[in-house]
C-alpha cells in the first residue's frame, strides 16, 4: 500500500498522507515522503499542498513500530525525515499544509515545515513525544521557536498541551483557520490563487536569501584590501 503519494492538479502540487484513518508514521513514512518530495521537485508545479486522506492529518508515530527498531535503525529514520522536512523547505514554491483532526508529533513537524497551515477550527496540533518518554528530534522546537518565540515553543513541546487550530491561529502558527468542511477548499484555493501572486521573483529571492548561511561580514580598509 501507498502510505504516501504524489499528485499533480494543474499548476498545484499535492503530496497526500495516504493510510487513514489515522495516517501514522511508521518505518514506510520516511522512503515514501523522500519520493513524493524528489516527484514534486521534478515537476513544474507552482505551488505544494500537503493534506491526508481520512478524519487526521495524522496521529503521529506508530509506537509499536518504533520498539522493533534499534537505537541506529531509529537515528537513520528520524535523520531521513528530517532531510525530506529540509527538502519542503528549500522547494522555490510556496508549501501549504491543510491540517483537519489530529497533527501529533512528527506530523505536527511535517506541517511546520510548510511556509502555511491552513486549519481545521478544531484541528489539534501536538507535540506529544515527551509523553512517551521521548523529545520532538525533526525540528518542532526550532520551528516553533521561529514562529512563536523559544517560551512558547517550549511550553508546548515539553509539556505536551494540545493546542487547537484556533488556538494555532491566534499564535500565528496558522496561516488560516476555516471549518473543518472547508480546509482542503480553502487550501487548495491558496495553492491555485496564491501561486500566480507569491510564485513571483521576489518570493523566489526571498527563498533563495533564507536557503543560504549568513553572509560573513567584511571591512574594506582605506587601501582597498578586505577582512573579514
Amino acid at each position: 500500500m501507498q502510505v504516501i503519494k504524489f499528485e499533480q492538479k494543474d499548476s498545484v502540487g499535492h503530496i497526500v498522507l495516504a493510510n487513514p484513518p489515522k495516517n501514522l508514521i511508521a518505518s514506510d513514512f520516511s522512503d515514501a515522503l523522500k519520493q513524493a518530495v524528489h516527484e514534486a521537485g521534478e515537476t513544474d508545479i507552482r505551488a505544494l499542498l500537503v493534506r491526508a486522506e481520512g478524519p487526521n492529518f495524522s496521529q503521529g508515530g506508530d509506537v509499536l513500530d518504533f520498539l522493533e527498531k534499534n537505537t541506529s535503525q531509529f537515528r537513520t529514520f528520524i535523520a531521513e525525515c528530517n532531510q525530506s522536512f529540509r527538502a519542503i523547505e528549500a522547494l522555490p514554491i510556496p508549501t501549504v499544509a491543510a491540517v483537519r483532526g489530529s497533527a501529533f508529533g512528527g506530523a505536527f513537524e511535517l506541517a511546520l515545515a510548510c511556509d502555511f497551515i491552513v486549519a481545521a477550527e478544531d484541528a489539534v496540533f501536538r507535540c506529544i513525544e515527551a509523553s512517551v518518554g521521548s523529545a520532538p528530534v525533526a525540528g518542532a522546537v526550532q520551528r516553533l521557536a521561529e514562529r512563536i518565540g523559544r517560551s512558547r515553543a517550549a511550553r508546548y513541546a515539553m509539556l505536551c498541551e494540545p493546542m487547537s487550530g484556533v488556538t494555532a491561529g491566534e499564535l500565528g502558527i496558522a496561516t488560516l483557520v476555516v471549518p473543518a468542511d472547508d480546509v482542503e477548499a480553502a487550501a487548495v484555493a491558496a495553492g491555485n490563487g496564491g501561486a500566480v501572486r507569491l510564485v513571483h521573483p521576489t518570493w523566489l529571492e526571498l527563498h533563495a536569501t533564507v536557503s543560504q548561511p549568513p553572509a560573513v561580514a567584511m571591512r574594506v580598509l582605506p587601501d582597498g584590501s578586505r577582512i573579514n
